[in-house]
């Protein structure tokens, strides 16, 4: 995708997104609904804006205030449509008599056009010399979308499904919702158009007649089906992610990674995977991943905004986000890799294990059920089953506990931050933590063993005797 724009005329796009969308049962508007982890609006004004469009201008109504929020930091302009009238309503309250060039007009609700399908559309716009134009599909099954009648291959006009004879209903292309215009012709037909229907509504098909009874040029421009598809309902949102999602397994496996199961591996457009890397199924990558190559990702793994650099195994089940993980490194089963974690190459975190703004070193390792939150661990450093760095204090602070190369920590560990551990110490299994530890000293803090050799239980009747001969003694 490039911001250069390759026509020849300046491209501006209206994106009409003022629509509730009551069909979905939501309290969100329809378009700020996410598609494979990215509202639908933003999908749009990011198409819209990677073909060079000198101005996108979303038509807002129904949650301006959210809508605003998705569309304005992607450079997007919001105009207010205050009562929703039809698609014609809609298109002035974006004044496109302000605009010159080209005017492309589509629906916010139409996750599945890309940049290519634009850019196609608006050069087909330019190679006709078409005054207005319309962009139809040919569906198997046109339900209850106009209908687009040709005369000689040439439009003759749109109609709307409920005003279509048995004849017209038979046909298979039909209206998408989007057009094409010269911005002159748009501004001098919009204000032409009327509300004489049941709906009362202005409906934007109405410009076709308007602009050939003016002797204009118009056209119907053919494009792919899923270009024609809308989402207005929860299993049609469901069914786009669907399809964005089986769209990117498809091109990693162009691109040489083992995606086993197309069908049920979920990963974002925003997601970059390296060559040679094996992603098994049930995988969700999500935000902005950046996977090197030779990784292996097991089943059911979650992973958000995460860079794995080469040769690194992630094993099922695990959750990782904000993190980086270093060449080679090993992580799970059931591991949990919180933000501002770096695992260092070749270590290894094992089954249970979670660390939160932790650094591992080169060939740490922390084998199993270990929390390690708030520290800087060393090279080569062995961490046992059942440690924990207590970073959180009753000052409700957090504090660091730092553990130096090659030291060795036993099972059942406890650090009580802030605290810092010597290179090649040796801490004893079973023991609370509290001062500094110097370079390769042994620390051990526990309770004293008492052992009571010979010793035999009071049986109950003992115990109860016991008990009452205090009681009386009392």
């Amino acid at each position: 995708m490039t911001n250069k724009s390759p026509f020849k005329l300046p491209l501006n796009v209206i994106v009409l997104a003022a629509g509730k969308g009551t069909r979905m049962k939501s309290p969100l508007p329809k378009v700020a609904h996410p598609v494979a982890g990215q509202p639908m609006i933003q999908r749009i004004v990011n198409q819209a804006k990677s073909i060079g469009a000198h101005e996108v201008r979303v038509v807002v109504g129904y949650g301006e205030e959210l809508v605003r929020q998705l569309v304005e930091p992607l450079g997007g302009i919001c105009e207010k449509q205050h009562q929703q009238n039809g698609t014609a309503d809609a298109v002035k309250a974006a004044d496109p008599s302000t605009l010159s060039g080209m005017v492309l007009i589509v629906n916010g609700d139409h996750p599945l056009i890309t940049s290519d399908d634009l850019v196609e559309l608006v050069k087909k716009f330019e190679v006709g010399n078409y005054d207005v134009a319309v962009v139809s599909s040919k569906l198997k099954n046109p339900k209850s979308y106009g209908r687009i009648v040709r005369s000689g291959g040439k439009l003759h006009s749109i109609v709307e499904a409920k005003d279509a004879s048995h004849e017209a209903l038979k046909i298979n292309e039909v209206n998408t919702g989007i057009y094409v215009a010269r911005a002159e012709v748009l501004s001098q037909l919009l204000p032409r158009i009327q509300n004489h229907n049941q709906q009362q509504e202005y409906y934007l098909t109405d410009i076709i007649e308007l602009c050939k009874d003016d002797g204009g040029k118009v056209g119907a421009i053919e494009a792919s089906p899923r270009v024609c598809f809308g989402v207005n309902s929860q299993r049609e949102l469901a069914k786009a992610t669907q399809i964005l999602y089986k769209r990117k397994a498809l091109q990693l496996l162009d691109e040489g990674v083992m995606v086993v199961d197309p069908n049920h591996t979920y990963i974002e457009e925003s997601v970059q995977v390296g060559e040679a890397c094996v992603i098994y199924p049930g995988v969700m990558i999500r935000g902005a991943c950046d996977i090197g190559n030779y990784c292996v990702v097991e089943s059911n793994c979650v992973m958000s905004n995460v860079t794995l650099e080469s040769g690194v195994v992630v094993k099922a089940m695990s959750h990782l986000e904000g993190c980086v993980v270093r060449e080679k490194a090993e992580l799970g089963p059931y591991a949990r890799i919180r933000p501002d974690s770096d695992v260092g190459p070749e270590a290894r975190i094992g089954n249970f294990v979670e660390l939160k703004k932790a650094k591992m070193g080169k060939g740490a390792k922390a084998g199993h059920l270990t929390y390690l939150g708030d520290a800087e661990i060393g090279q080569n450093v062995n961490i046992g089953c059942g440690t924990i760095t207590c970073n959180y204090a009753a000052d409700r602070k957090k504090y660091k506990t730092i553990i130096g190369d090659d030291a060795f920590v036993g099972s059942d560990t406890q650090f009580i931050a802030p605290i810092t551990i010597g290179r090649g110490a040796i801490i004893g299994s079973g023991s609370t933590i509290t001062k500094d530890v110097p370079d390769k000293a042994l620390a051990i803090a526990r309770g004293r063993q008492v052992i009571r050799e010979n010793y035999k239980p009071k049986s109950p009747k003992q115990t109860d005797k016991a008990r009452n001969s205090s009681e009386m003694e009392k």
